[in-house]
């Protein structure tokens, strides 16, 4: 075993190890509320619904939370990166990558981030609170389903390229 060729793999199969647990966990979290916390919220009176995702809202900005949802598209990057000579596991890291990127990190950003700011704002006691409260419901849990789906195809496809090593 030659220590100088093994050592990328070593180090890309770490990173993969890495960035499919990341992955995972955040298909686990959004597939939670996309299957049943959005649900149990919007079971409750609005006012109380609401109240309970502002402060779901507050409490998940939190490093832990911010270093696994960015740091695995970070890993994501430098798996693609460093498996450009695996050429197998290339192509799968790649999609892998642009998966998580785009239809995570992204459409939280330009979707559900703004939706939480605007819940934010708004005064759960009245009438465009409720009416807020109603239309985020089928908003921003139709684009959680994209993020469930996208870390779940994500999580896939870098198990897949760690077997294709």
């Amino acid at each position: 075993m030659d220590p100088i060729t093994d050592e990328p793999a070593e180090t890309l199969r770490w990173v993969l190890i890495l960035a499919c647990l990341g992955s995972g966990m955040m298909a686990g979290l959004f597939v939670a509320f996309s299957t049943f916390m959005m649900k149990a919220l919007g079971s409750q009176a609005s006012s109380e619904g609401m109240r309970s995702m502002q402060a779901i809202n507050r409490f998940i900005i939190r490093p832990s939370f911010l270093l696994v949802f960015l740091g695995t598209a970070v890993l994501l990057v430098a798996a693609s990166y460093l498996a450009r000579a695996f050429t197998p596991a290339f192509a799968v890291l790649l999609c892998a990558t642009v998966v998580y990127t785009a239809a995570c990190v992204l459409s939280t950003m330009a979707f559900n981030v703004p939706l939480n700011n605007q819940l934010d704002a708004a005064q759960a006691d009245s009438q465009e609170g409720r009416d807020l409260w109603q239309r985020y419901l089928v908003v921003w849990t139709n684009w959680n389903h994209v993020r469930s789906a996208a870390c779940v195809t994500s999580t896939l496809l870098v198990a897949y390229a760690l077997t294709e090593m």
